[in-house]
């Protein structure tokens, strides 16, 4: 079992704070195994077994309880009347109005309440409503690259050599989701890899998106999902994704577009970025950009030989960002972009990424959007390349699989 030491401390920082703690994150990226985790850190810190309740409403055994009251109804009866009690509930998205269940738990002054779910619909609507102010969202993602290499036995080198680049490697083909891990190890693991990554992919289309949206059109919503998956990283608008579906034979309203990246976006199998106007210090309404949750969902549907290294490197930088906490969008300055504005309590931090800029034309290219940037916010080149780092008028330059390594908890 991974230990992922950032979301246990963002849980502890919670615990005992009057909060939903509400865990989201795609389907198999870890949410269950982080309520362990998080259960094994309770008792380690003096918490009694007794004093937890841990239920996964996934499991038939608690079939029973898919309706609030009889939820509410079974927690109840097992409280501990003079302690605190601490409440697990697993993919509780799977309870009909599980709202009201959550909403009357969490009144209870000797009640902390963790719950995990599979989609942003949980945070939608009624639940909004009724619990606004009440809850906190812990976004959980896949395996970062240093929780990945840290699943092998070999310590991560000081300095990034071959093994280092092989492990990178397989973790953007093999995928960052947890269990497939556990799938490599196996004489067949590639295929077996394969068929969990399609697994998931085809659960969140179908449960995730087509129920729920009620989508009578499968073929459709698959053809956008390609066109996104093979466009990371290329700034679009809907109807431009609209008319170029359009133009290669599948008719497809803008507004239909719309409702389905909504949809996807919801699911967190996709990202969206804005367009940040850096000089005017605005958020601009045209043009979006789109990352993928996981690279290895990119080559379970496109194939291993499709794609940009650069963009899929750059999906990568986007979501190693979101898990440090920043709200990330895309940078215009004077007629030039910055691939990433990376915004934390106020404070910006500009971002460009790229394969390799050994060559000087690509790297005074890289540099000019940042050099451009007159404030005095940290302005950082991340590449594949093993150079020492250096700096060029402020600007670092660092190699991302380092920056990726590093600890940034500091």
């Amino acid at each position: 079992m991974i230990v992922r030491p950032l979301f246990i401390s963002q849980l502890a920082g919670f615990k005992d704070i009057r909060v939903i703690k509400i865990i989201t994150g795609v389907r198999r990226c870890g949410k269950s195994t982080l309520l362990e985790l998080f259960r094994g850190h309770l008792l380690g810190s003096g918490v009694q077994p007794e004093q937890i309740i841990d239920i996964n409403l996934e499991d038939a055994n608690y079939r029973d309880l898919l309706e609030p009251y009889k939820l509410h109804d079974y927690i109840t009866a097992k409280l501990l009347p003079e302690k605190m009690n601490y409440i697990f509930l697993d993919e509780i998205q799977n309870v009909s109005d599980f709202q009201k269940a959550v909403n009357s738990l969490h009144i209870k002054n000797n009640v902390d309440l963790y719950i995990t779910g599979s989609n942003a619909y949980m945070l939608s609507g009624e639940l909004a409503t009724l619990l606004s102010g009440r809850y906190v969202e812990i976004h959980l993602l896949p395996l970062s690259f240093k929780e990945y290499l840290s699943a092998f036995s070999e310590h991560t080198p000081p300095s990034i050599g071959s093994d280092t680049i092989r492990r990178y490697k397989d973790y953007l083909i093999n995928s960052s989701f947890p269990y497939t891990l556990e799938l490599a190890q196996r004489g067949d693991g590639k295929k077996q890899i394969r068929n969990y990554l399609g697994g998931i992919y085809n659960t969140i289309l179908l449960k995730d998106i087509v129920a729920r949206k009620k989508i009578s059109d499968v073929l459709m919503l698959e053809s956008l999902v390609r066109f996104l998956f093979d466009n990371i990283g290329c700034e679009t608008s809907t109807k431009k994704i609209a008319d170029t579906m359009t133009s290669a034979g599948r008719k497809i309203s803008v507004q239909t577009v719309e409702s389905y990246i909504s949809a996807l976006v919801d699911s967190f199998i996709l990202y969206r970025a804005g367009r940040y106007d850096i000089k005017g210090k605005q958020h601009l309404k045209t043009g979006d950009k789109y990352y993928l949750v996981d690279p290895g969902l990119r080559y379970f549907l496109l194939g291993s030989q499709i794609g940009d290294e650069g963009r899929i490197l750059e999906n990568m930088v986007y979501l190693e960002l979101v898990r440090r906490g920043y709200e990330i969008t895309f940078g215009k300055v004077d007629n030039v972009e910055v691939d990433f504005v990376a915004v934390k309590e106020g404070n910006p931090i500009y971002f460009q990424v790229a394969l390799t800029v050994r060559e000087q034309s690509t790297l005074e290219r890289e540099l000019r959007p940042l050099n451009i940037i007159r404030d005095h916010h940290p302005k950082y080149l991340l590449t594949m390349d093993d150079d020492l780092p250096a700096t060029f008028n402020g600007i670092q330059r660092l190699n991302v699989l380092e920056w990726l390594l590093e600890d940034f908890s500091r």
